[in-house]
């Protein structure tokens, strides 16, 4: 029996399998692999569920191979360890992302090594598979035959020269190798010089199989309008002449082969790798066959990067029409080239670029990141990042066109009647007599087909381009219709105006789903809509006829909710901020972040003998009464109790526009009550999970009927107009105490109001030029490190 909750495909609907390719679990993902499989994938999955289509969407870590073993080799760990440790990062950075997969799993897997095998049982059977020796590389010092990544050396490519090219690839200029071909070969692990010795391997004969693989790339290159770098990179390997590929490795991390003269020997990654698409899937739903053994009934899609695309039209179809059974091969393949970072290529290896993990650390929302990386999706040539780009991207598209447009529409709608309508949907009949509005709607009309027509042949980006013209169609509209001049001198007509606007808010929210799904939640938040009851582009329903006459969306009398600007600016000295930080590759941000915390060192032993010195002058002047009073004139930050702490949620105070209220962990086991008046400088959502340093000792002020426990240390520009939040290191301990080398002693059980201690102490409190939060000169210490702002330097810390 199935599981009943899981989907399988449906007779009479469209039943599509989606795939992106499984990104490798030994690193981070950076953000040219984000866009080059995930999220491209994410985009048209969104699309086939809005369109009503009977999808699902597969992916999951590749956990098998050498990479594995080397980076668990680096890390001093098991395989398996790494692959949990990673898989973790990689579901955390995903969700951040909102991508929307069905299922993400993983190669290492049983039903893997199951399905990998009874694949390779039917090719034997068959007898496509062969034995032969292969000269491999062996290193003596470490004992073992090498992996194709376990040698490094210079490509032999002429005019290449690449003096890091690995076994398997050259990084630099992609060409496929075999590690025998390198010239001047190392050992990664040992860096000697391995020999060449014969072992024994299994093989695909590819060369029998030609005929099949012709016929459906053929077939499938035109029903499935492949892109046209898949057909050049498949066409390219098919001209140089098909040989008999190695499935086989000299590995211990992997699915053993099931062969009594192999059993010591695992399959090579780029065998097994792609049959993780189908294992996934059994491991989503034991119905998996429905939907991988019924080409009549599923189209598969499937994403990627450039370098990718060969196993997928050649190896892995070949795998597949080896078995001799009925499999539903990939009908479209949708490739990406390569996204560059700033003045280079991105590289996981070297750590040069944006990752993941580092896109959550800006504080630029999910959405923006989408966007921008899929207005700048490479799919005919590559193309470059560059934060000034991003800026620009985002604070005229987003914030000036599409956020401008939905602000004015429902910011007028929310106006108290007199001035707006009071938050309700107006009634406009007559509409068809509104030449204006039906100029507008035939315009939008084709704009929403020619978004269906891109989508349905993932052109991701024309539909994201259509979809935002739509937006700038609202702008010319609502500047051309005068709607403020109306509402007084022809309300029938504004009402009109209003009621279509409103009805381009929603459809802009519909068809910017795919791309950006937490603005269509928040504008389906404002226009007080549920995304179950409301969220569809289907056919059968009509639904893209509707968008012809688009007043027709809401409803008169719907009451809308409460409009908030969606899009906030990105500043230059943001901008300048970012450029410096991700410059140069993560080692050389490490080196530079070692180079700060010596400076901060040094400048801590200064302190420290400045301290001593005042110490003993103190002595000489005035003996023991003398320095007691000192003392009490200049208390130290020893005296705070400054924690770190976690806000566990964060809401609008019910009585106060300008504070929010705060439940923050301090390390006490229940949370305390915080009040802050941030509104003005935070967005709500910014505050919550974030890690704060909370003055704890103060004592407890009410503030408008809430009472505040605490304090969150913030720094404010010199004219205030700006503030950040403290913020301890990511892996600083929850309740750990702030501390100030130099400076030793418990802190006060409750301040004393009368001797002013926290006043006194907070004139010392600042950031210095390197966003670093000190006292005097002492940085803010935790256990993992320093405590920062995001972007103001020399500010005032309260």
């Amino acid at each position: 029996m199935g599981d009943s909750t899981k989907k399988v495909p449906i007779a009479g609907r469209r039943n599509i399998l989606i795939t992106s390719a499984l990104p490798y679990v030994n690193n981070v993902p950076h953000l040219g692999n984000i866009i080059g499989c995930v999220l491209s994938a994410d985009v048209f999955a969104r699309y086939c569920r809005i369109r009503d289509y009977n999808i699902i969407y597969m992916c999951g870590t590749d956990e098998y191979g050498t990479a594995t073993e080397t980076k668990a080799m680096e890390e001093n760990c098991s395989p398996k360890e790494i692959c949990d440790k990673y898989h973790a990062i990689h579901r955390d950075i995903y969700k951040w992302f909102d991508i929307s997969f069905d299922h993400f799993g993983r190669t290492s897997t049983p039903e893997q090594t199951e399905v990998c095998q009874a694949i390779f049982h039917k090719l034997m059977e068959n007898e496509w598979l062969t034995e032969n020796t292969m000269q491999q590389p062996y290193c003596d010092t470490c004992q073992k035959f090498l992996a194709d990544r376990l040698v490094e050396g210079t490509c032999p490519t002429p005019g290449c020269n690449y003096d890091s090219a690995r076994g398997d690839q050259c990084e630099k200029c992609g060409k496929l190798l075999n590690p025998t071909e390198l010239i001047d070969p190392k050992c990664k692990v040992c860096r000697n010089t391995p020999h060449i010795r014969d072992t024994d391997h299994l093989f695909l004969e590819l060369p029998l199989l030609r005929e099949r693989l012709e016929n459906y790339i053929t077939e499938m290159s035109v029903a499935g309008s492949w892109s046209q770098n898949a057909i050049q990179a498949t066409n390219a390997w098919l001209k140089e002449g098909l040989k008999p590929r190695c499935i086989t490795r000299d590995l211990k991390w992997g699915v053993p082969v099931p062969h009594e003269k192999y059993k010591e020997k695992v399959f090579y990654v780029w065998f097994d790798a792609p049959i993780g698409y189908i294992s996934i899937t059994a491991c989503y739903t034991p119905d998996w066959e429905k939907w991988w053994k019924n080409p009549d009934n599923v189209e598969l899609y499937q994403f990627m990067g450039k370098d990718n695309v060969p196993f997928h039209t050649v190896m892995f179809p070949s795998t597949l029409l080896g078995t001799g059974e009925k499999w539903t091969m990939m009908k479209t393949i949708s490739v990406t080239e390569y996204l560059n970072y700033e003045a280079g290529k991105f590289s996981k290896s070297k750590g040069i670029g944006v990752f993941g993990n580092d896109a959550k650390g800006t504080n630029i929302p999910p959405e923006v990141w989408r966007y921008y990386l899929l207005t700048n999706r490479p799919e005919v040539s590559d193309t470059l990042f560059t934060w000034a780009d991003l800026q620009a991207k985002l604070n005229s598209e987003l914030l000036s066109n599409l956020g401008n447009f939905i602000n004015r529409v429902l910011s007028f709608i929310a106006k108290p009647a007199g001035a707006g309508y009071d938050s309700i949907i107006p009634d406009a009949p007559n509409v068809e007599s509104h030449q204006l509005t039906k100029t507008l709607a035939e315009n939008v009309g084709k704009l929403v087909e020619q978004y269906i027509d891109a989508m349905e042949k993932v052109k991701l980006k024309q539909g994201l381009k259509t979809a935002m013209s739509i937006s700038s169609e609202g702008n010319a509209y609502l500047q051309e219709s005068q709607f403020w001049k109306l509402f007084k001198e022809d309300p029938a007509a504004c009402a009109v105006v209003m009621k279509t606007s409103a009805g381009l808010v929603y459809l802009l929210a519909c068809l910017l789903e795919p791309f950006m799904p937490s603005f269509t939640d928040e504008v389906l938040k404002q226009l007080n809509l549920s995304r179950e009851t409301h969220l569809s582009f289907s056919d059968e329903k009509g639904d893209v006829d509707k968008a012809k006459k688009p007043w027709e969306f809401l409803p008169a009398g719907h009451k809308i909710g409460r409009p908030e600007p969606l899009f906030k600016e990105l500043k230059d000295e943001e901008v300048e901020f970012f450029r410096q930080k991700f410059a140069g590759s993560q080692a050389d941000r490490k080196l530079k972040e070692e180079a700060d915390a010596k400076a901060v060192a040094e400048q801590l032993k200064k302190t420290k003998l400045a301290d001593g010195n005042n110490k003993k002058e103190k002595n000489k002047s005035g003996g023991s009464s003398s320095k007691s009073k000192a003392t009490e004139a200049e208390p130290t930050i020893s005296k705070l109790d400054i924690r770190v702490g976690l806000i566990t949620e964060a809401k609008k105070h019910p009585d106060a526009d300008s504070l929010y209220v705060e439940e923050i962990d301090v390390g006490e086991g229940s949370t305390r009550t915080v009040v802050s008046g941030l509104v003005k400088y935070i967005p709500l959502e910014e505050m919550q999970n974030r890690r704060v340093c909370v003055l704890c000792n103060l004592k407890p002020v009410a503030m408008r009927g809430i009472k505040s426990h605490a304090m969150v240390l913030a720094a404010s520009n010199e004219d205030h107009t700006k503030v950040e939040l403290v913020e301890p290191p990511a892996l600083a301990k929850i309740g750990e105490r702030v501390t100030f080398p130099g400076f030793s002693g418990e802190p006060d059980g409750l301040l004393n109001a009368k001797s002013k201690v926290w006043e006194k102490i907070q004139a010392e409190l600042h950031t210095d030029v390197q966003l670093v939060a000190s006292y005097k000169d002492v940085p803010f210490t935790t256990s993992a490190g320093v405590c920062k702002v995001a972007s103001i330097a020399n500010g005032e810390i309260r």
